[in-house]
C-alpha cells in the first residue's frame, strides 16, 4: 500500500455548496502535512509540501527505503548515547569479568562524561575530531585506540538497531588514535640472574617459570604443584591463571581460554623441585572465573570454588595479588638490579607509595620474551613456540617475535651470492639467452650452496639461559 499525505488545515473533500475545500479545526495551528501510510514507517509532519524538505521529498524517499528494508527513522536517533550504552549497548556485552570490567571502566570514563549528553544522530565527525584530540592529550596511544574501538562498537550496534545510518568512526577524514610499534625485547642472562638474585627467595622461581616455561604472569601464579607439573613427561600443564575480578582474586583460563602444554627443561624442574622443598604448596580455593554471587543455577556451578595447591603463595599461604607483587618484589629488585632507576628517598614516617615510574618494558613479560628468544634463535619451529606460548595462531607469534629469528636476511644474501657466482664460473653474459639457460641449469644442482653453520655478525647470538645452573 503506498502512502499518502494527509492536509490537516483543510478538509479532504470540497464543500458541497461552494466547490472548495473547508478549514478543520486544526486550521493554522501545528505543521499542516502528514505523510502516513507507508509500511513500517512513522507518521511524520511537515510544514510545506513542495522542496527538499518537504512532505513529498520525505515520502517519495521513505518510500523507496521502506521497500528496500532499508529505512531507519531518523527519530529513534534522539536517544542520548549515554542511555543508548545504559539500556541497550552494555547488557549486551559478553566476555569474561575481567575484561567487562576494563571495558566499563574506560568507556565510563573516557567515552560518557565527554559524549554522553549528545543525542546519537548529532555525533558528527567534527564532533570526534575534538573529543579524539582531547582523548589522545590525556591518556596513553594505546588506552586511547581501545577506546576509540569501543566507541566505534557502541556506535556499530545503534546501525544495527536503526537508530542512525553511518558510523561516522568509518569516517575517511578521521583516523583511530595509533598505537607505536614496539619491539618485544628479551633479556640478556646477566640481566635475568641479577633480577632472580635481587628478588626475595619465595619468589626466585617466579623468574625459571617465566624464562623457562613462558608463562604469563597470572599463569605462573596458577600453577598447580601436584596436577600441573609432570616431570616423568618432562611438561607442564597451563591451564588455569590467578586475575582480580572486581576487586577479588579469582581462579580462570589461560588467556583465550587457550590451555596448553609446555617442555619442562630439566634446569627448571630441578629449580621446581627445590622451591618445593624450601617453600611447599599451599592450597588456595578460589571462585572460578567470576566471584560475585550468581543469579542462576547455572552461573552458581559456573563459578563454584575450586581448590588447588599452588607452587608459588605469598608470605600468608594465599594467592598472589599481582599489582601487589609488582610493587612490593619486582620493581624493588628490578631497581636493585639496576634495571630501572631507585625511586627517591621517602620522608621518615611517610606512609606514600614507592614510586617507580614508567616500569612497561621491563614488567614480568619480558620474561616471557626471553623465552621466545630462546626458543627461536635455536631454530625451533614457529609453529611450536606458537603453541607453548599459547598464541591463537603462528602469525601472532611471527609478528611479534620474528626479529628474534637468526639469520632473517643472512642466508637469503649467501643464496643470491651464490646463484650469482655460478653464472661467473659458466664464464657466460648473463644477459644472453644462454646465460640465462644456464643459470636456471645449474644453480639449483651448482650454485647454491648449503648456508654456513654458525650465527652470521649481523644476527645477535643467543645462548640458553638453561646452559649452566644458577645457584
Amino acid at each position: 500500500m503506498p502512502g499518502y499525505i494527509e492536509d490537516r488545515w483543510l478538509t479532504k473533500r470540497p464543500d458541497p455548496a461552494t466547490g472548495k475545500k473547508r478549514k478543520t479545526a486544526r486550521y493554522g495551528q501545528g505543521k499542516r502535512y502528514r505523510v502516513a501510510g507507508i509500511p513500517g514507517v512513522r507518521d511524520r509532519s511537515f510544514d510545506t509540501l513542495t522542496g527538499p524538505s518537504g512532505a513529498n521529498a520525505w515520502k517519495a524517499k521513505a518510500e523507496h527505503l521502506s521497500t528496500k528494508g532499508e529505512f531507519i527513522d531518523p527519530r529513534d536517533g534522539n536517544m542520548p548515547l549515554r542511555e543508548y550504552v545504559d539500556t541497550h549497548w552494555w547488557p549486551a556485552q559478553k566476555a569474561d569479568p575481567a575484561t567487562l570490567e576494563t571495558i566499563k571502566g574506560r568507556v565510563w570514563t573516557h567515552v560518557l562524561p565527554h559524549l554522553g549528553e549528545t543525542k546519537l544522530r548529532d555525533i558528527k565527525v567534527g564532533t570526534l575530531r575534538i573529543w579524539l584530540k582531547t582523548l589522545e592529550r590525556s591518556i596513553a596511544p594505546g588506552t586511547a585506540n581501545a577506546v576509540w574501538g569501543y566507541l566505534s562498537n557502541i556506535l556499530a550496534y545503534a546501525i544495527d538497531d536503526e537508530r542512525i545510518t553511518r558510523n561516522p568512526c568509518k569516517a575517511k577524514t578521521i583516523k583511530a588514535p595509533t598505537v607505536p610499534p614496539q619491539k618485544a625485547r628479551a633479556w640478556a642472562r646477566d640481566r635475568v640472574i641479577a633480577v632472580k638474585t635481587a628478588l626475595h627467595p619465595r619468589y626466585q622461581i617466579l623468574v625459571d617459570i617465566g624464562v623457562g616455561a613462558g608463562c604469563r604472569q597470572g599463569e605462573a601464579f596458577g600453577i598447580d604443584a601436584d596436577q600441573d607439573i609432570d616431570e616423568t613427561a618432562g611438561v607442564i600443564h597451563i591451564r588455569r591463571q590467578v586475575k582480580r575480578v572486581a576487586g577479588k582474586l579469582v581462579f580462570a583460563p589461560p588467556k583465550g581460554g587457550k590451555e596448553r602444554t609446555v617442555p619442562l627443561p630439566a634446569y627448571l624442574a630441578a629449580q621446581i623441585r627445590a622451591h618445593r622443598v624450601a617453600f611447599p604448596p599451599q592450597e588456595v580455593t578460589l571462585a572460578w572465573r567470576d566471584s560475585k554471587p550468581p543469579e542462576t543455577k547455572k552461573e552458581a556451578e559456573e563459578r563454584k570454588p575450586r581448590t588447588h595447591r599452588l607452587l608459588v603463595t605469598n608470605l600468608e599461604g594465599g594467592a598472589i595479588r599481582a599489582w601487589s607483587w609488582n610493587q612490593h618484589y619486582w620493581k624493588k629488585a628490578l631497581a636493585s638490579a639496576g634495571v630501572i632507576p631507585a625511586p627517591p628517598k621517602r620522608a621518615k614516617g611517610s606512609n606514600e607509595a614507592l614510586a617507580y615510574g614508567d616500569t612497561r618494558e621491563f614488567g614480568y613479560h619480558a620474561l616471557r620474551h626471553t623465552y621466545a628468544s630462546v626458543q627461536l634463535d635455536a631454530r625451533e619451529s614457529v609453529v611450536s613456540v606458537s603453541k607453548w606460548l599459547g598464541h591463537a595462531d603462528p602469525s601472532i607469534t611471527l609478528r611479534v617475535y620474528a626479529h628474534f629469528m637468526p639469520e632473517a636476511d643472512g642466508r637469503g644474501r649467501r643464496a643470491m651470492d651464490a646463484w650469482f657466482a655460478g653464472l661467473d664460473s659458466e664464464k657466460i653474459s648473463p644477459d644472453s639467452p644462454q646465460g640465462l639457460q644456464s643459470a636456471v641449469e645449474t644453480a639449483p644442482r651448482e650454485a647454491v650452496a648449503v648456508p654456513p653453520q654458525g650465527v652470521p655478525d649481523e644476527s645477535p647470538q643467543q645462548v640458553s639461559l638453561f646452559a649452566e645452573v644458577v645457584t
